[in-house]
């Protein structure tokens, strides 16, 4: 039966570009419904209870173990696709009669509040890049001021162009997701970091990319990707003497949990956040302790 699944799994990889991570939880899920049907064969004095005669009584009864066993919703919910994804899979091939998990709905996951951290985390992680006398401290702490004032993603941060920052204006350009532009509002301490960065830093680390456009670059002078930024993050956090659960997007949630309490408009928030739904911004009235309906007076 292992055997059938790791081909199975092989086979859906291919047709659906499931990610590695993906197909391993989808084996370790399946492995367990298989280890289900031993025991239950077991119990009923059969040799075996194949994948092909599994009905939809028989994953009500693997549905009603798991929870007996206190598996979170969302735990439940990956093992359904996975199921979903087998017997899908099966049934197209023309090796099941009927599809046992069709109509099978999926537990309500409740999504967890984002995390945020207080003021004074995010003036540990600054004073620690501030200390930081050296053209990466520099670039880092230019980059986290950046972070912390604005909200934007790191997808964003490192997609930057020296062009897109414009200091007289004290606003920097940004192309979020399906390309929408937005013109962020950055403060004088982002406005200082940012011109230090600029004329002190960045020109020694492109000392041998002088064309090089990238706003944030690293020791090579090439433009920072996504997971050099989070290694150099991984490294401020340490340093700061902060727990490790600490990551770029807290930096982002804290921004507009900060926002809200601070008075700013839902609408107005959206758009810094660059959210193509109000709904997707409206969790951080939560987050920040006040009802989505409750009024929220206009910022001064």
């Amino acid at each position: 039966m292992i055997e059938r699944i790791d081909e199975v799994l092989h086979n859906l990889q291919g047709e659906r570009r499931l990610s590695p991570n993906t197909i391993s939880a989808y084996r370790n899920d399946l492995l367990q419904f298989t280890d289900f049907l031993e025991v239950m064969a077991a119990r009923e004095g059969k040799p075996s209870i194949p994948l092909q005669s599994v009905d939809k009584e028989r994953l009500g009864g693997y549905f009603l173990h798991l929870r007996e066993r206190g598996y979170s919703s969302a735990s439940v919910a990956r093992k359904t696709a996975a199921l979903r994804a087998l017997y899908q899979y099966l049934w197209r091939k023309g090796e099941v009669a009927a599809d046992p998990t069709a109509g099978l709905g999926s537990p309500e996951v409740k999504k967890p509040l984002p995390r945020t951290i207080a003021a004074d985390e995010v003036q540990l992680l600054l004073a620690y890049t501030e200390a930081r006398d050296t053209p990466e401290g520099k670039r880092d702490h230019a980059m986290l001021r950046l972070l912390s004032a604005t909200g934007m993603r790191v997808g964003e941060l490192v997609t930057l162009d020296v062009d897109d920052v414009d200091l007289a204006d004290a606003r920097v350009r940004v192309i979020g997701r399906a390309n929408r532009e937005r013109r962020l509002p950055i403060d004088a301490a982002t406005v200082a970091s940012l011109k230090e960065y600029l004329e002190d830093a960045r020109p020694y680390l492109t000392r041998n990319m002088p064309n090089e456009k990238a706003l944030v670059v690293n020791q090579r002078g090439l433009r920072l990707t996504r997971q050099g930024f989070w290694l150099v993050m991984k490294g401020i956090v340490r340093g700061a003497g902060l727990p490790p659960a600490i990551t770029p997007h807290v930096l982002r949630h804290s921004f507009a949990k900060n926002s809200i309490g601070e008075g700013v408009q839902l609408e107005q928030l959206r758009q810094l956040l660059g959210h193509a739904s109000i709904a997707t911004t409206q969790i951080y009235t939560q987050v920040a302790g006040q009802s989505p309906e409750s009024p929220v007076p206009s910022k001064a």
